[in-house]
């Protein structure tokens, strides 16, 4: 048991990576070894999320929510700060690009992808609209706190928020997480359970045994020492070879701001493998609970952070959206809100969020 956890890929992964990070620090690389970096860096961010769910798992909730939330976000926050840092005036709307991205991410393309499988499994995807449709109401007031408004603030010139309102936007954020979580893994949990064709809460799901027992307690904390690795090396593997991002972005004679579409597709891809699987298994809640989260928490969460993080970054915060980014996001909330309102779905409605999903990521690369 011992020797198979010690050559486990999730446990092999964070190791090497590190090892590579000591070795490669503060040197120009060539081309093999960036492709080596960015294989582990990638292979990093799936080991770490994975970690924070054996943690997760174990303390239980509310706090195994937070665990996993706080570990995407230091890998989101992570990858933006070291990018930001290095790019100069370049990143000023890094952190507004990949926010943005995050939530076209979760809210068409995991969601549409949730409910396409779904809807081809069972010819209609079934979930709860009252915890789907709240959690939908808070991913937008969010986004449009955190992104909509800074176009419209007359306090500074550019799309960026004064300091004054981008520390209220980063309390209302965590205040707006904080009692979604409340809500979710409380008084209201039952509105966050798969439900059956016909409505009701699964019988596994109804009485909370619908999850494997928990890790014992040296694996959790085997897990939570990796998770600190697996970390440290997402951070400094994203710095190792954030030249040869922005590199390869201009080569390819990409906007600047497909950059943060890049980062918000690795730190989604965990979110979006897992959910692809809870939708095959006939339960869509929880795969809309993991794309509605995850935006949640990408905002709620990431913006708070990089306000703090803004006091130590040169420049301006740009966090407000332009004309067609407004467009996309106004779109997929009405859309949302169409698809969740009936608490059922066809595979018409996950086609209509694939296809707003293929248009933000055309239009981010063609603007």
């Amino acid at each position: 048991m011992i020797r198979s956890r010690l050559t486990d890929w999730t446990t092999l992964v964070p190791l090497i990576a590190v090892l590579v990070l000591a070795v490669s620090w503060g040197r120009e690389l060539p081309d093999a070894l960036i492709v080596v970096v960015a294989a582990l860096l990638a292979g990093a961010v799936l080991a770490a999320v994975h970690h924070a769910e054996v943690v997760a798992h174990k303390v239980g909730e509310p706090f195994g929510s937070l665990v996993l939330a706080v570990a995407v976000t230091v890998i989101e926050v992570g990858l933006i700060v070291t990018l930001m840092i290095s790019g100069g005036d370049k990143t000023q709307a890094l952190a507004r690009d990949t926010v943005f991205a995050a939530v076209m991410i979760t809210c068409n393309g995991i969601l549409g992808l949730s409910l396409l499988l779904g809807a081809l499994r069972r010819r209609v995807a079934v979930f709860n609209p009252e915890g789907t449709g709240g959690a939908l109401a808070t991913v937008a007031t969010l986004a449009t706190l955190s992104l909509v408004v800074p176009t419209f603030t007359t306090s500074r010139p550019g799309p960026e928020f004064s300091p004054a309102q981008l520390a209220f936007a980063a309390v209302a954020s965590l205040a707006l997480y904080g009692l979604f979580v409340m809500v979710q893994t409380g008084r209201h949990r039952d509105y966050f359970l798969p439900v059956t064709q016909e409505g009701s809460i699964l019988a596994e799901d109804a009485d909370g045994d619908g999850h494997a027992d928990p890790p014992s307690t040296r694996t959790a904390l085997a897990s939570l020492a990796l998770l600190v690795v697996a970390l440290v090396a997402v951070v400094g593997d994203a710095k190792t070879i954030s030249p040869a991002i922005e590199a390869g972005v201009s080569a390819a004679n990409l906007p600047q701001a497909f950059v943060g579409v890049v980062i918000a597709l690795l730190v989604l891809l965990p979110e979006t493998l897992a959910a692809a699987r809870a939708a095959r298994r006939d339960r869509v809640q929880i795969s809309l609970n993991l794309a509605l989260g995850s935006a949640m928490a990408s905002i709620g969460l990431t913006i708070p952070a990089i306000a703090l993080a803004s006091i130590w970054l040169d420049g301006p915060l740009l966090l407000g959206l332009g004309g067609t980014q407004l467009t996309l996001l106004a779109l997929t909330a009405v859309t949302g809100v169409l698809t969740v309102v009936p608490g059922r779905a066809t595979v018409l409605q996950g086609g209509v969020h694939l296809v707003l999903l293929a248009a933000f990521v055309f239009l981010a690369a063609s603007p």
